[in-house]
């Protein structure tokens, strides 16, 4: 419970954070940014204020339910630790970068690439840290006709799979000092989900 407390506090500080600062904020806020860190499309100001804290809260619920309605919620006993980084390094995700909306929101300025990347980097590397701890379930993972089969199918493709997005996380890092880095992060993230799914497949081939 001392852990869901936590997730629940960092909530409340990025709700804390959006009412504080309503009223000093524009009326339009940026809500999205090209690959040059500009900002090129604005929402209004309730949006652009309260949409990344709401997000939050229903990734929150969604992922605290889930356990609770899987038919397999046995195994999420065994990977109950894993589970919470991978919830609390999403939450801290929208956190900071609601922290990063607000703070442009009041006229701080600078390139948000170098927010952006190292956040959407680190979240890859948690993924890959804790996907091999993820025992079979319906909503988490590698789920594919052939993991869900197989119960050794779906520990190699985890455990191959956490190695993918460790490495999609490291490569997506370095992007950020190339010309093109948010081809490399969606390239990297794509062939790690794709090598995923494919691996899956020749695993249960594999394994009968």
């Amino acid at each position: 419970m001392k852990k869901e407390l936590v997730l629940i506090f960092l909530i409340i500080i990025s709700f804390a954070a959006a009412f504080f600062l309503y009223p000093v904020l524009p009326d339009r806020i940026p809500i999205h940014w090209n690959a040059s860190g500009q900002p090129d499309d604005f929402g209004s100001k309730e949006f652009g204020t309260f949409f990344l804290p709401v997000l939050s809260l229903a990734v929150y619920l969604l992922m605290f339910l889930l356990p609770k309605i899987d038919p397999l919620k046995k195994n999420y006993e065994s990977f109950e630790n894993a589970y919470f980084w991978i919830r609390s390094s999403m939450i801290v995700f929208f956190l900071l970068l609601h922290g990063f909306v607000l703070s442009y929101g009041i006229g701080y300025r600078f390139n948000i690439n170098y927010l952006i990347i190292p956040l959407i980097s680190l979240l890859f590397a948690v993924i890959g840290i804790f996907l091999p701890r993820i025992k079979k379930n319906w909503f988490v993972g590698i789920r594919t006709p052939w993991t869900i089969q197989s119960d050794r199918s779906w520990e190699e493709t985890h455990n191959f799979s956490g190695k993918l997005f460790i490495a999609a996380g490291i490569i997506s890092f370095f992007g950020i000092f190339t010309p093109f880095p948010y081809i490399l992060l969606v390239a990297s993230a794509i062939s790690a989900s794709v090598a995923s799914v494919v691996y899956s497949y020749f695993s249960f081939r594999k394994n009968g």
